[in-house]
Formats: C-alpha cells, sequence, structure tokens
C-alpha cells in the first residue's frame, strides 16, 4: 500500500484550490520524498504548485490536458529537487472519487513516461471530489501496475480513500 503524508493547512489549501469551481476541473503537483517503511510507501509532499490557466491545452467540467511546457516544467522541478511528482485533480459534482477511464489512459501514457524521466523516482496521483479522494501510486521497477494510495495523513487527521478504482477495475477484470 501506499500512503501520502502532508501538513493539514496544506492539505486545506490544495483542496480549496481544487474543489474552488463545480464548472471545470483543477489540478496541480505535489514535490515528495518517498521512503518504505514496514513496507508501506510513503509519499511526503515538502511542496506543492498549482496549475494556472496558461498550463492547460484542455480545461473542462469533466477532463484537463496539460500543454508539453507545463509537463515538461514539472518534471524538470521535480528533477533539479530530487523529489517524486505526485499529480492532483479534481472532478467536480456529486460523485465520490475514482479515476476516469480518460484519467487512467492518460495515466498509462503519462506514467512510464515521467518515472523514465524521472530515472524510476515513484510516481502518484490523487483525484479529488467533495466527498473525499482516490489515489494510485507507481512504485515497483516496472511501473506497470499501481498499488492503491490509502490514505493521506495530516499531523491532525487520517483521510481515508475510496479505493474505488482499483476496486472497479479488480470487478471489471473478473466479470
Amino acid at each position: 500500500m501506499a500512503l501520502m503524508r502532508i501538513g493539514a493547512a496544506e492539505l486545506d489549501r490544495l483542496r480549496r484550490h481544487l474543489l474552488r469551481t463545480p464548472r471545470c476541473e483543477q489540478g496541480a503537483f505535489l514535490f515528495c520524498r518517498h521512503s518504505v517503511s514496514g513496507g508501506d510507501h510513503v509519499f511526503d509532499c515538502e511542496d506543492w504548485s498549482p496549475l494556472k490557466r496558461a498550463d492547460y491545452e484542455v480545461q473542462a467540467g469533466d477532463y484537463l490536458e496539460l500543454t508539453d511546457a507545463a509537463r515538461a516544467r514539472f518534471i524538470k522541478q521535480a528533477h533539479d529537487r530530487s523529489a517524486c511528482l505526485v499529480e492532483s485533480h479534481s472532478h467536480p459534482g456529486p460523485y465520490p472519487a475514482a479515476f476516469s477511464y480518460s484519467d487512467l489512459s492518460c495515466l498509462d501514457e503519462f506514467v512510464p513516461h515521467v518515472r523514465w524521466r524521472l530515472r524510476g523516482r515513484p510516481y502518484a496521483a490523487l483525484v479529488f471530489a467533495q466527498s473525499g479522494f482516490d489515489g494510485l501510486a507507481w512504485t515497483d521497477g516496472t511501473g506497470a501496475r499501481p498499488r492503491q494510495v490509502v490514505a493521506i495523513e495530516t499531523e491532525k487527521a487520517r483521510l481515508a480513500a475510496t479505493g474505488l478504482t482499483l476496486a472497479h477495475r479488480t470487478r471489471a477484470a473478473h466479470g
């Protein structure tokens, strides 16, 4: 399993940024240190950067896509900091947090590239909805199969992930 750790005030700022409008998805990148503790993969957030309007090629209520320049800039920032990169975005609306088919297709393409550019460092992705979050982390050498981010921990609380993305994938795979 994997776990995200971030300060309570920073998590509050991140959630306010991501969930500020019900009309379109918002995004941000977190710069994290990765460690393994008792078999669990831990991502400790050191800093994060919100995406700005100019960073989006497309920004809609059910989809966002970054410009090539924005992707390259965030990868370079993570490289320069010797950090792992964690993407986060929002899904506006009343639905529970889970990655969409479109999200998963984009991750299938992007994760191998970013891990290659960051010399194999782990990568994670978070999706936030009003009711909670879900998360995936690619931590093994091949990067082919994500593991569940089970929670976000702050100094004040532990927020459990919905786990819906991997649960749906497992059900779909087993009919």
